[in-house]
């Protein structure tokens, strides 16, 4: 019989030959070769006649493989049956470049399970891993099983090939690592333990690292005493991690102590590791533990690198040392190591938090002579400063400096903005931004809403306010403290005190817990309406709901019961005030000078003049104010008498 031709393979459709049956393809090879395949023989035919089947054999189809015929194999794919597949992978699992070339063109993500996990283990042979993870990615992420079968459908081909690697199943660990599936990770090591099967210290590490950026510490201990139960030696990356966890912990004494841990045990500490812990001191503000393990990295012969120099930068801005950090930034300089924008950004940011503007755009030049390029960030810090300082046109030239620089704005860009304007009570600027915002297809935050709610607030709009609040919780997002906050001051602000207690019912439904800030303007609200008897009540609630009061809460009341000029009850509050251990303010004393003054008590109002400049507290316009209006009444008082 002669080979057919095949025409046209779109017409072509497939079924199971009988074993009888004994055909050639000859697109599937060079020359045609006459193939005898019993248990793996596949027939095409055309629609037109069924009986001269063509057919497509396991032979065949390695031949097609073998001389790279991938447009052919891609265009059969559809038909091809899972047996056939498999028996095609069995016979390349010496060959997993050809293997995975194959599963790539007949489509990996339609195969099933059981193909997908044989496809898995044949290409698990590479040399690199990077092939193996991406293939399980992709078969936990389709969902055709859970992670559970996915293993041991592994462990049945790992038994059908023969093999006693372990490769698989630390690849499928470390896949569930970097789609940061934790538990799955943690199940499918229980399941290697049951197997007997010990993970590889890459895997380990893996593992440790996931739930270290998950913030689980406990179970990277956890996985920390399997490793030495196991007797799995850690490498500097393990002793790497550990010194992290210990970092986040605020272990800092535990995790410098480890280094020399590591080095009893033969492992040489890294400038990963000395970064690590002087990384942890500087993030709690301890920059004399840092300087020492800085002495001690460079005493091992460990240089320090730019992020070494960074961290110290970020710990001194944090701390206030603006210049002791510019210092640092100079010394990287002159020992040739580059600062990076995030180290000049931290610069910025403190220099911006100081009020020092000119300092801060220096160093944004100074990124730029150097040829490194200002983030996001960077003009996010500025644009914020700049807004801060009331400076609306220079805040509008840098939103126009960063489209020229190709800088695309962000979320927090946008919340500066809007923040910004909304501050200085443009309304319309900024739902004009709010609306820019949403046709960039960025979407708005808590923060967004919060400050439009705010500035609608303070233009006494307090029905769009409600609206803007409704809208948003319509929309699926979940009001914050913050928010509530805002809506809650606003009514009480406007009067509207039923609503904004409603408010604090609907928080507590919501199970938000309000903090002193809330309870603070139901005060105000209380006290406007010269109800200080409830606001005092409110204080009371405050304490039993575990809410600390703060100098406005005992100021809110100290104020509102001089205004009534019921000035002894203001001094019992002053005196709960410092038996807690709190001292009075200008507010406290102008409010008490306010209250003796409107009861013409004017001598006692100026001895309380004297203790608080005795005390350092500097009168302002307000107190000399209550004292000129105390005397004129006390003045009139005595003329009234005369006559």
């Amino acid at each position: 019989m002669k080979p057919h031709i095949l025409l046209n393979s779109q017409l072509l459709t497939y079924n199971k030959l009988k074993p009888s049956i004994l055909i050639s393809y000859a697109h599937f090879s060079s020359t045609p070769i006459p193939i005898i395949d019993h248990l793996h023989a596949e027939t095409l035919h055309p629609n037109a006649s069924t009986d001269s089947p063509l057919v497509i054999t396991h032979q065949s189809l390695l031949d097609s493989i073998q001389s790279s015929q991938w447009h052919l194999i891609k265009h059969l794919a559809p038909n091809l049956s899972p047996s056939l597949i498999s028996a095609t992978l069995l016979s390349l699992h010496k060959k997993s470049d050809l293997a995975l070339q194959f599963v790539t063109h007949i489509g990996f993500k339609g195969l099933d399970i059981k193909t997908k996990c044989l496809a898995v283990a044949v290409v698990s042979r590479s040399p690199s891993p990077k092939s193996t993870l991406h293939l399980l990615k992709q078969t936990i992420e389709s969902r055709v099983a859970g992670v559970k079968d996915v293993f041991h459908e592994l462990a049945i081909t790992r038994d059908r090939l023969g093999t006693k690697s372990s490769i698989v199943f630390d690849m499928l660990i470390r896949a569930c690592c970097e789609l940061k599936r934790g538990d799955d990770a943690f199940e499918c090591f229980d399941m290697m333990k049951e197997k007997g099967v010990v993970p590889k210290i890459e895997t380990f590490n893996a593992m440790l690292s996931l739930f270290l950026k998950l913030n689980q510490t406990e179970t990277v201990w956890v996985l920390y005493a399997e490793m030495f139960r196991l007797k799995i030696k850690s490498t500097v990356y393990t002793f790497n991690i550990m010194i992290n966890v210990l970092c986040k912990e605020g272990k800092l004494k535990k995790a410098k102590d480890f280094i020399g841990s590591m080095e009893n045990l033969g492992v040489k500490p890294n400038v990963v590791t000395y970064n690590t812990v002087i990384h942890g001191y500087c993030s709690r503000g301890r920059v004399e533990g840092a300087r020492m393990v800085l002495d001690i990295m460079k005493n091992r012969g460990v240089e320090p690198d730019s992020y070494t120099y960074g961290s110290l930068i970020s710990g001194m801005c944090k701390g206030g040392k603006l210049e002791e950090a510019s210092g640092i930034l100079e010394k990287m300089k002159e020992i040739g190591l580059l600062p990076t924008a995030v180290t000049y950004n931290t610069l910025i940011d403190g220099y911006c938090n100081k009020g020092d503007l000119v300092k801060a755009f220096g160093y944004r030049d100074e990124m730029v002579r150097r040829a490194i390029l200002p983030t996001v960030s960077t003009y996010n810090l500025l644009i914020h400063a700049l807004f801060l300082e009331g400076k609306m046109d220079e805040a509008d030239g840098m939103i126009k400096d960063m489209g020229d620089s190709g800088i695309v704005p962000d979320s927090i860009t946008y919340n500066i903005l809007i923040n910004g304007y909304c501050r200085c009570g443009n309304a319309k600027k900024a739902f004009n931004l709010h609306d820019e915002m949403i046709s960039k297809g960025i979407q708005p935050t808590l923060v967004t809403y919060t400050s439009l709610i705010y500035v609608l607030s303070k233009r006494n709009r307090m029905k769009a306010a409600d609206d803007l609040f409704e809208k948003i919780i319509r929309e699926g997002a979940s009001p914050d403290l913050i928010m509530f906050n805002a809506l809650i001051d606003g009514h009480c602000a406007n009067g509207n005190l039923d609503r904004a207690f409603a408010l604090l019912k609907e928080m507590d439904k919501r199970n938000i817990v309000p903090d002193e800030v809330t309870y603070n303007t139901l005060m105000q609200g209380r006290c406007r309406e010269g109800k200080v008897e409830e606001a005092r009540e409110l204080l009371k609630e405050m304490k039993r709901r575990g809410i600390r009061p703060d100098h406005i809460s005992y100021n809110t009341l100290i104020s509102g019961y001089s205004k009534r000029g019921d000035i002894n009850d203001a001094f019992t509050v002053r005196d709960e005030m410092l038996s807690i251990g709190f001292n009075p303010t200008l507010l406290t004393y102008n409010a008490l000078i306010q209250g003796l003054c409107k009861n013409q008590q004017g001598d006692l109002a100026e001895e309380l003049l004297k203790e608080m400049v005795s005390k350092g507290i500097t009168p302002d316009d307000s107190t000399y104010f209550s004292l000129i209006e105390g005397i004129g009444k006390v003045d009139d008082s005595s003329e009234a008498s005369d006559s």
